[in-house]
């Protein structure tokens, strides 16, 4: 071990001794002085008295200051034993820390702000036995590592030893961890550095060979283990793999390899007949004929990209070579013996050309049937449409004279007979009305119009339209404002509730009808709750068929209520499937019943004037109305209705009468049917009229036909519409509308 430079004492003790020191050399020079004067000095009157008196008192201050000198000394002497007793603990101390840092067994070492060694032990200068001369109190860091650079001590300084001395210089000046030195002679040495107080460095060296190599064993272990697992994976793939290495040597194969080259019965070095790429393309050659002559085994370069090639074999097979280069140079191969998958893709090819033949057929089948489904459908429209116009025709034109005779002074009797007459009617057209829109919805012919619908505006026209059937039958209609939004079919919805709130007010006998809206997760929730006789949970899902009714006739006049037709439910059913809307019941027997549905929510919309709900009288028992029919019946009705009312009537047959009439008076309204004779159409005779009278007279069209493409070429004219069979109410609104 090196000796540290010796230290006599602390700097206190130095400066308190040199104080003392100055004190005694002061006192020994002032006692000289004073003995001087005293053997020079005379008395100015030569008086041996005065020199005595002198003497007496020099005498005094000599043996004062002689004290004091004596006291300093004495002082001194314990002091130079406290510091003697001090250096005898330093240097005990400095035996006790260099025999500690020598019994360690790592090495170490200080080396202070200047980086030049303070301090090593035995086992320092031990690792480095190449720079014993030099390891030496005083030596620079430098200067010891660049000695061991040149004798090639550490591994990385044989290839470049000023690039090692560097490194190692960069990393001692940071000492903030610790490093691992590989040496030449196989041994690992751990480093780690720290930075004294004063900027020193202290530095443990570690030899850590024993580590490594427990380390590179378990590493050789792991490596084994993964070989054998690759190894096992590749026995158990069915196809053979092949894995070269950067410099072209085969490092890795399975048993399938080396069955399909041959060299499976040739013992466990027959791999050595393969063991190049050379040697396993020259084997392939031999083995698989074919397979070599096409590039199919040729070298991949880094870099690039996956090859597959299909090979065909001279015995007939099938061989798909798959390579692929490795990111660190090499190549992994893997050949496949496709002959029976080829083979069952061939038959799958054929498999699938015959189905698509099969499919072609039959789809050519299911176009001829869907052709001929549109074609039934387009014939059960139209006949729909004529139906529509046959059937209400002459519903149209009795409607048109009961309405005529209830305007007529009568007998009570009479009047009773009308009255049953208008209820026989209202029943018969609500039936053919919902038949009709039934098969209109079964057939497709009536489209959702998907739009921005306010609640409130729905809500005031349905309170308008049972409010007096309410309060005829003593029930309170309650109807909850609202000012929410829905995105749907305005026409559809409206029937939808209008079923919702007739069967409410037709089943209950007493009490109340309620109509709400309110927000839920899936949109917005429309409501009608009624006080009724309740529905069994049995029964929910049956009142839903068409013609389902819960009570008998007897039933319903026992308990006071009106008896429907069964097919209000069915239309909501149907339409609410349309629009994909969820149709919600909850009942009970003497419960009363709750019919919801829930439609999607929307953001308000600018609202638009309500013109269906604009009614006006003004000049209807003063006007000239022209009625165009081609049935005579229709046209006596309306004559006998409108006379009814004041109006002066004429009517024509078709477009010629239409003309002569306008010509022989000014008319204020015109009022067309839409199908007339001859596949001429009420539009156009309006057209005609109105460019006779060289002005644009008002007209309404009035047809049996409720599909939305008439009804928006109509309103795109500027025509007004009114449906079969007309409601003599709603004919005089229009009427008054119209004349305003």
């Amino acid at each position: 071990m090196t000796d540290p430079p010796v230290r006599t004492g602390n700097e206190a003790d130095r400066k308190r001794i040199a104080a003392l020191e100055a004190q005694v050399a002061k006192l020994s020079r002032i006692n000289a002085a004073l003995i001087g004067r005293v053997e020079r000095a005379t008395d100015l009157h030569g008086t041996a008295f005065s020199l005595f008196e002198t003497a007496i008192a020099l005498e005094g201050r000599v043996r004062d200051r002689t004290a004091e000198l004596e006291g300093a000394m004495d002082t001194l002497a314990t002091t130079n034993a406290a510091l003697a007793m001090a250096r005898d603990e330093a240097d005990k101390a400095r035996r006790r820390l260099a025999d500690a840092i020598d019994s360690i067994d790592e090495g170490f070492a200080i080396f202070d702000s200047d980086d030049r060694l303070v301090l090593a032990n035995q086992t320092y200068v031990s690792l480095w036995p190449e720079a014993a001369d030099i390891i030496r109190p005083g030596a620079h860091f430098s200067e010891i590592i660049s000695t061991l650079a040149r004798q090639r001590v550490p591994l990385a300084a044989l290839a470049a030893p000023d690039a090692w001395v560097s490194d190692r210089l960069a990393r001692h000046r940071i000492a903030d961890g610790g490093q691992a030195i590989a040496l030449s002679d196989g041994r690992w040495v751990q480093v780690n550095e720290r930075r004294t107080s004063d900027g020193g460095i202290v530095a443990i060296y570690t030899d850590i060979t024993d580590v490594k190599a427990a380390e590179a064993r378990d590493r050789a272990r792991v490596l084994a283990e993964r070989a054998a697992v690759l190894q096992a994976t590749l026995d158990a793939m069915p196809h053979g793999v092949a894995l070269f290495d950067a410099g072209k040597k085969l490092t890795a194969w399975n048993g399938p390899l080396l069955t399909m080259l041959k060299l499976a019965d040739r013992g466990p070095t027959a791999a050595d007949r393969v063991a190049s790429h050379s040697a396993f393309t020259a084997w392939s050659r031999l083995v698989l004929p074919g397979v070599a002559d096409v590039g199919a085994l040729d070298w991949l370069a880094p870099g690039s990209a996956e090859s597959v090639h299909v090979a065909a074999l001279a015995d007939g097979r099938s061989l798909e070579v798959h390579r692929q280069p490795m990111p660190g140079g090499g190549m992994v191969m893997r050949l496949d013996d496709v002959t029976q998958a080829r083979a069952a893709a061939a038959a799958i090819a054929q498999r699938k050309s015959d189905l698509e033949a099969l499919v072609a057929e039959r789809t050519a089948a299911l176009e001829q049937a869907r052709n001929q489904a549109i074609t039934a459908n387009s014939s059960k429209t139209r006949f729909l449409a004529a139906a529509s116009h046959d059937l209400l025709q002459p519903l149209n034109a009795a409607r048109l004279f009961v309405s005529a005779l209830a305007g007529r002074r009568m007998a009570d009797g009479n009047r009773l007979l009308v009255s049953q007459a208008s209820s026989a009617l209202d029943s018969i057209e609500s039936l053919l009305e919902a038949l009709l829109e039934i098969s209109r919805l079964d057939a497709g012919a009536i489209q959702p119009e998907i739009r921005p619908v306010a609640l409130a505006g729905l809500f005031n026209a349905l309170t308008g339209e049972f409010a007096l059937a309410a309060q005829r039958k003593g029930l309170t209609l309650h109807v909850t404002p609202t000012d929410a939004w829905t995105a749907t079919d305005p026409r559809l919805l409206r029937r939808i509730l209008q079923n919702f709130l007739s069967n409410a007010v037709r089943y209950t006998r007493a009490g109340s009808v309620t109509m709400t809206a309110r927000h839920v997760a899936d949109g917005v929730e429309i409501a009608v709750t009624d006080t009724g006789p309740g529905i069994a949970h049995a029964d929910q899902a049956l009142i839903f068929e068409e013609f389902r009714r819960l009570t008998t006739r007897s039933e319903a006049e026992e308990k006071g209520i009106e008896r429907g037709m069964g097919l209000g439910l069915a239309i909501v059913q149907r339409a609410a499937r349309m629009l994909d809307l969820k149709v919600d019941l909850t009942s009970a027997p003497d419960a009363g019943a709750t019919f919801a549905v829930t439609v999607p929510a929307t953001i308000p919309q600018a609202r638009e004037p309500d013109t269906d709900n604009m009614r006006g009288s003004a000049g209807v028992g003063r006007a000239t109305v022209l009625v165009i029919d081609n049935e005579p019946a229709i046209l006596a009705g309306m004559s006998a209705m409108l006379a009814g009312w004041g109006c002066h009537v004429l009517t024509a047959p078709d477009g010629a009468a239409a003309l002569a009439a306008a010509r022989r008076r000014p008319i204020d309204l015109l009022l067309a049917d839409y199908h007339l004779a001859d596949g001429v159409t009420g539009d156009a005779v309006v057209e005609r009229v109105r460019d006779a009278c060289a002005r644009r007279i008002p007209a309404a069209i009035i047809t049996a036909d409720r599909t939305p493409e008439l009804k928006d070429s109509l309103t795109a004219e500027g025509l007004a519409i009114l449906t079969k069979p007309v409601k003599p109410a709603q004919l005089r609104a229009l009427m008054g509308r119209l004349l305003a």
